[in-house]
């Protein structure tokens, strides 16, 4: 709790919290002119048929109050998305939940599935807004680290991480910040250890259409027994490069949705009205679009990491995801935290610390996230930049 001349100006749930490191950076990359290679938005709009679908849904008067678990074409069209790609028979009338992106589809989650003290697994590096919303939720979080330079799951370490106290896994595949896509046999682990104690899995997986060189992402709901244990969450911002419009989703169980959709109604109600109409529009789009997107992203991917080996640095080149993890002992630094900051003023690129994602800071600590959804001529620019360092 805070104060200001006896005045409570904050809760206890934001203690520790701070402002987010994105923030810092992309403040820092305006104040320097820098090229932002920090934070994952890409800098070119998604399709323009996704856009002109929403300019009519617009004009058409779609910009009232929608229902608060979505649009019916929207769920339908998430529900019809899950049995397309993953045979994943889903209920769009009471398995299919809209959110204000997945960030908030996570947030309802949690707060609707973990009471105070209940603790929570999960992998880490960590997105930042998990460490953020298992406290608000007043849980425990349990971490489980991927750990450099292969970021595969410690199986045993999962199992020890489970206790009494445990309801929920909340999992990330295709993984940021490592860009680890889980295999089978990790899924399988994760799986038996949620049957075995009866546990949530909380799946994030916004990155599912990201994954490169043929690797397959396979959702936990697909393995046996875990459909009805499971909240897959997804979103339309990173698939259709519209991260702006904010709209996302959860599949899930009837009661899991129903768990989620009561914290909503209390904070957004609903999400984006004359923009879920268009985003069932971009999720019927043909395969084509699926597989030239990954391309494109692999291509950048590929650019990105090439060059900055080419500068010195130890590439961990990613599975999926829009980001690739250097370390930068090779040139000569030890702390990602002093990197980032002292970056934009030498070198003119900002990149993110991996141990802002960490409990354990020291397995974070020489390792930095780079984006490479830009343009490849910003790439190319950043990596010109960098050469400052070799």
């Amino acid at each position: 709790m805070a104060t200001v001349g006896g005045v409570k100006t904050s809760s206890v749930r934001l203690s520790g919290l701070g402002t987010t490191i994105f923030a810092e950076m992309s403040a820092l990359a305006l104040r320097t002119g820098a090229v932002n290679l920090g934070q994952g938005f890409p800098d070119t709009d998604g399709p323009v048929e996704v856009v002109e679908a929403a300019v009519t849904a617009l004009r058409d008067g779609r910009n009232q109050y929608a229902p608060g678990s979505g649009v019916p074409e929207l769920r339908r069209a998430i529900a019809a998305h899950q049995h397309r790609f993953y045979g994943l028979a889903v209920d769009p009338d009471v398995e299919v939940a809209v959110s204000t992106g997945a960030t908030e589809a996570i947030a309802t989650a949690l707060l609707g599935l973990v009471d105070p003290g209940d603790e929570v697994v999960v992998l880490e590096p960590y997105y930042d807004s998990y460490v953020a919303m298992i406290q608000m939720a007043g849980g425990v979080r349990r971490p489980v680290t991927l750990r450099a330079p292969d970021f595969r799951l410690p199986i045993d370490e999962l199992w020890a991480a489970v206790s009494p106290r445990t309801t929920a896994i909340l999992l990330n595949s295709p993984h940021n910040p490592t860009g680890s896509v889980l295999r089978r046999e990790e899924l399988e682990a994760i799986a038996a250890v949620a049957i075995e104690h009866d546990l949530v899995v909380i799946s994030d997986e916004v990155y599912e259409h990201l994954t490169f060189d043929g690797l397959p992402h396979i959702p936990i709901a697909t393995l046996p027994g875990m459909a009805e244990r499971t909240l897959t969450i997804s979103s339309s911002g990173k698939t259709f490069s519209l991260t702006g419009w904010k709209i996302g989703w959860a599949t899930g169980s009837e009661p899991l949705i129903r768990a989620l959709v009561g914290v909503k109604q209390f904070l957004t109600y609903t999400s984006g009205s004359p923009l879920q109409p268009a985003i069932a529009h971009a999720l019927d789009v043909g395969d084509d679009y699926f597989t030239g997107f990954t391309a494109r992203l692999q291509a950048q991917r590929d650019q990105l990491c090439d060059g900055l080996a080419a500068v010195g640095f130890g590439v961990h080149v990613p599975e999926g995801t829009y980001f690739a993890t250097t370390d930068i002992r090779p040139l000569g630094f030890e702390d990602g935290v002093e990197f980032c900051r002292l970056l934009p003023e030498r070198a003119g690129v900002v990149a993110i610390p991996h141990q802002v994602f960490h409990d354990d800071v020291d397995a974070g600590r020489p390792l930095v996230r780079w984006a490479f959804c830009k343009r490849p001529e910003v790439i190319a620019e950043a990596l010109d930049r960098l050469r400052v360092l070799a």
